[in-house]
């Protein structure tokens, strides 16, 4: 069958041809955008908007003011089945890509194409979204998607795959003013991290796509579906047994939402701490991540 034949080396040479043109394209856009970049090196020393908190003397905490609660968290201290429900949710190669993702890449081109230009879901590895989130606007452009992917190259360079994993953790908006999965953590189950539930852990890791979509408070029934999708996704990865997946799968969602809790009421005591670090700081002592003790015993 010459046919065949001609037909099979015709489809090998288009094939290395379409190769050898997105290779120049890629190079093309380097040089192009690689001059406007923002410099990936400040995020080894990039500080968060934390709010300022006030305490006793010794450290019982009476009040907290801030327009994002966050506290911020190290790779060390998150659990494993929490890295591991997030990376089902978001990205389940992250650990083995270089930053970019060609699968999401390629799906992305193909919604470039048939929307005329504008990008929804955009197929943003974890890197992605921490150039994205930290480096460049949310816009949803070719020209951003591009500077997205040259940053995100470059930091998989400069950075470790837990430095990274950790700005991501630490800065995603995930509803009613938490910003970071700790946060998300006491702001829907009023405890820490370390003592959630799998399907807590799950509920809070399907946030990041659609904080409002997928809200436990505002909409119950989809955020119990992401959840679940999230569980037969890290069932399906074998990040848990079948027995772990059906339990969890069953839990209902109790989050509720649970504002900053003072240890110690003193108004009085904490009102005039914030006028002070205003007077000292101006509008960074909400944001600026101060701590300020002070002379009262609880």
């Amino acid at each position: 069958m010459k046919w065949i034949k001609t037909l099979v080396f015709s489809g090998f040479w288009l094939l290395l041809a379409l190769c050898a043109a997105a290779l120049l394209s890629v190079a093309g856009a380097a040089l192009y955008f690689a001059p406007g970049l923002p410099d990936v090196r400040q995020l080894q020393d990039f500080e968060l908007h934390t709010p300022l908190r006030i305490y006793t003397r010794d450290g019982k905490l009476i009040g907290e003011y801030g327009e994002e609660r966050r506290m911020a968290i190290s790779y060390d201290e998150i659990p494993e089945d929490f890295i591991q429900a997030l990376l089902a949710a978001e990205d389940a190669s992250y650990f083995e890509h270089r930053g970019v993702d060609p699968r999401g890449l390629a799906r992305a081109a193909v919604e470039l194409i048939s929307s005329g230009g504008d990008i929804q879901s955009g197929g943003s590895t974890i890197t992605m979204q921490v150039a994205r989130n930290y480096l460049l606007t949310l816009d949803r452009t070719f020209t951003r998607k591009i500077r997205e992917i040259l940053l995100a190259l470059q930091m998989e360079r400069i950075l470790t795959k837990e430095e990274i994993f950790e700005l991501y953790v630490n800065k995603i908006f995930l509803g009613h003013r938490a910003y970071g999965i700790a946060a998300a953590s006491e702001v829907y189950y009023n405890k820490p991290l370390s003592e959630l539930t799998l399907a807590e852990k799950a509920m809070i890791a399907g946030l990041p796509k659609a904080p409002s979509l997928f809200n436990p408070l505002a909409n119950p029934e989809r955020s119990l579906i992401r959840r679940n999708w999230i569980l037969y996704r890290m069932r399906h990865l074998d990040n848990i047994d079948q027995a772990t997946y059906e339990a969890a799968v069953q839990e209902p969602i109790t989050a509720r939402r649970y504002v900053a809790q003072v240890e110690v009421e003193a108004d009085y005591m904490a009102e005039m701490a914030r006028q002070y670090a205003i007077e000292r700081f101006g509008d960074e002592a909400y944001t600026g991540g101060y701590r300020i003790y002070t002379t009262l015993d609880s």
